[in-house]
């Protein structure tokens, strides 16, 4: 593989020798995205270069966001690289085609790269930041949940809509919906995995709908109807979301329509719940759709979303 080497002498005579790779730094997001979000990954493969690659980006840079606020809710220490971040979009926006600033991270230097080619709204990258400043995921009203998913999914499919030169309230819409169904769904899969920290994050006005608690939560027994009744109420409010975001996919233009293919894994999610009662931890529920991949290559090639 070769590199681009530059020479660059910074203030105060120091000569600073600067190595860059663009297959290096495209490998790293990709491996990234395949290893942290392998479903995104997949519906992001069918994406056509040059915006595949904006895509990755946008998708990395949200992936070590994400890995970020894991931490804080482990219980580690997050400010800081929230903060790191924070500071890395303010220095991105500031550079105006000057690299040097630019820190020699490879996630950081694809991301500028697709900020200066495609002139990505700061806005949306922000609320990917704030969004994981609520880590711990207590919710009160599914209001609440649904402003969350909008800024932390949604986000960054406005994002790659503006990858593709796509600015258009129709999309827009469609991707407000199916980001809120996508970041419901994404919670509901979480659930079996929050048992160490014996909480969950459902809203409280749906477990007090239910008499549900938390604990009982935490438990997910097979016989245990309210749990089931919670279950099917937050994934009821995820398919209202999905079939509008499908019905609006009608006024999305052809080309950007494969940015939309998360709707096949959410609709099959979805649809494997039903089957198994919305018992979350049912093995057919838990388990790995080896048939994705096929499933997303078929559905782009007929336009079936």
């Amino acid at each position: 593989m070769w590199c681009c080497r530059t020479l660059r002498i910074v203030p105060g005579g120091t000569l600073k020798r600067m190595a860059s790779s663009d297959a290096s730094s495209q490998n790293v997001c990709l491996s990234l995205v395949r290893n942290h979000d392998k479903e995104n990954f997949l519906c992001t493969l069918l994406l056509k270069n040059p915006q595949r690659r904006g895509a990755l980006a946008v998708r990395a840079f949200n992936v070590e966001v994400a890995k970020v606020s894991e931490k804080v809710s482990a219980g580690n220490v997050g400010v800081m690289p929230l903060k790191f971040w924070e500071n890395t979009l303010s220095t991105l926006y500031r550079c105006t085609g000057d690299d040097s600033t630019v820190p020699e991270h490879p996630v950081i230097r694809e991301l500028h790269r697709a900020i200066r080619e495609y002139k990505l709204s700061k806005m949306y990258l922000q609320r990917l930041v704030a969004a994981r400043a609520n880590a711990n995921l207590h919710f009160i009203t599914v209001k609440q949940l649904e402003d969350y998913a909008e800024q932390a999914v949604s986000s960054v499919l406005y994002l790659l809509l503006e990858v593709h030169g796509m600015r258009n309230v129709h999309c827009d819409h469609a991707a407000s919906h199916l980001g809120k169904a996508q970041g419901i769904v994404n919670l509901l899969r979480s659930i079996p995995y929050q048992t160490r920290r014996n909480a969950v994050p459902i809203p409280q006005e749906v477990l007090m709908a239910h008499g549900v608690n938390q604990e009982r939560m935490v438990r997910n027994r097979v016989d245990d109807k309210g749990v089931e009744e919670v279950t099917f109420s937050l994934a009821s409010v995820a398919f209202r979301h999905l079939e509008t975001a499908k019905g609006l996919l009608k006024t999305v233009p052809r080309p950007v329509k494969p940015i939309f293919l998360p709707c096949v894994s959410i609709e099959r999610y979805l649809h494997r719940l039903r089957l198994a009662n919305f018992h979350l931890t049912d093995a057919s529920v838990m388990r790995t759709d080896s048939l994705l991949p096929l499933v997303l290559y078929w559905r782009k090639l007929r336009g079936n979303y």
